[in-house]
């Protein structure tokens, strides 16, 4: 049986939310990881997180919503993924939760020692969830360790695995799809080197963000970083794409986003060399989104792929929700996206100013520590 056009429509949907949040909150993690590395001092520490301040929380709003439209639009595809990727997935929210603590907190109490924590934790959680975010994606493209089949009620819960040949029959009688592997499963050389492709990926966003929302000698440092990373991250991300073409695509149309991301960050790359920062960052922009894409496509029409046998493939009809949910969050999106898409437009543009550290207060921000309990007896 076809895909009906709202399954389609909402896979797509999908698929943009998650293009939203990792070339927007691509460059906040950036920052975050290069926030021990291009500031020089406490005032441009200051600096650099203002650049991603007005920002980050509303980046936050696409991972939430494509939480939320996985699970109404395809809630066996949200069912696998979250319960077979429950560790990983607790490690991505605690990350987010020191990440958030880090940013709003540092600033409360006028300290070295309490801003230098939140400032190592910050840079640190950036590092991990950039790294823990490739391998997950890395895992969409190559496949993981699923199985349809059932737990058994005795002799301590041993799964049964059905017969490929038979799943659709099972399926009817009950069976599901389980990630069987564990998290070690999650680790292979292929997802691996997807956790590195993001963070050289994110770190040249970041540092391209930085270069185009500040000026003066903390501009020239972070683009001169920009430059060199961008060879880098361009040379890898190509290495693992091809591979993952090659040996794990399911679509040979995957090739289209795949030269378009090519492009994008080959110019971005030049862009950067000619210093010419705006054209360099939106490039970069531009070859995450479609390399987000070339992810999509890779295990299109399936909602999650089998390492272990194509029977056990979890497709999109398998995993998805009915027609009259798909037409009800549809006109919900179709009210409501634009309107967010409006707010975040005009809020990077009422905040499109580039910074300096003359911009930052020379009074340092926060409570004396003595001053912290004064409310008590």
């Amino acid at each position: 049986m076809d895909l009906s056009a709202l399954q389609i429509i909402w896979f797509v949907l999908i698929a943009v939310l998650w293009i939203g949040y990792l070339t927007l909150e691509g460059f906040g993690f950036g920052v975050g990881m290069l926030l021990k590395i291009v500031p020089k001092n406490e005032k441009e520490r200051r600096l650099t997180l203002n650049t991603i301040g007005p920002h980050w929380d509303g980046n936050e709003v696409f991972l939430l919503t494509a939480g939320g439209a996985t699970f109404a639009a395809f809630p066996e595809w949200y069912a696998t993924m979250f319960s077979g990727m429950y560790m990983a997935l607790i490690l991505i929210l605690v990350f987010l939760i020191v990440r958030i603590s880090a940013l709003e907190w540092r600033g409360k109490i006028n300290s070295d020692g309490w801003r230098k924590l939140w400032d190592t934790l910050h840079t640190t959680v950036a590092w991990l969830v950039t790294l823990v975010w490739g391998v997950a994606f890395g895992n969409l493209v190559q496949g993981t360790e699923i199985q349809v089949g059932h737990y058994a009620q005795r002799g301590g819960g041993e799964f049964i695995p059905a017969d490929p040949a038979g799943v659709d029959a099972a399926l009817v009688a009950g069976d599901q799809h389980f990630l069987t592997g564990g998290l070690v499963s999650l680790f292979t050389p292929f997802t691996i080197l997807a956790g590195i492709v993001f963070l050289a990926l994110f770190l040249t966003h970041g540092a391209l963000w930085l270069a185009i929302k500040t000026k003066g000698d903390y501009h020239k440092r972070a683009f001169d970083l920009a430059k060199k990373l961008s060879l880098a991250s361009t040379a890898i991300t190509a290495v693992w794409a091809i591979w993952g073409q090659l040996a794990y695509s399911e679509n040979a149309i995957g090739w289209v986003p795949l030269l378009i991301a090519a492009v994008m960050l080959i110019g971005s790359t030049l862009m950067a060399q000619q210093n010419r920062d705006l054209p360099a960052f939106f490039m970069s922009f531009g070859g995450l989104a479609f390399a987000v894409i070339w992810v999509f496509t890779t295990f299109w029409p399936n909602a999650m792929k089998s390492s272990i046998d194509p029977a056990y493939h979890l497709t999109l009809q398998q995993a998805s929700a009915t027609g009259p949910t798909h037409s009800v969050m549809l006109i919900a999106a179709v009210i409501f996206v634009p309107i967010v898409l409006g707010y975040m437009a005009w809020s990077y543009k009422q905040f499109a100013a580039r910074l300096g550290v003359e911009n930052i207060s020379d009074e340092p921000a926060g409570l004396r520590p003595d001053k912290i309990r004064e409310f008590a007896d």
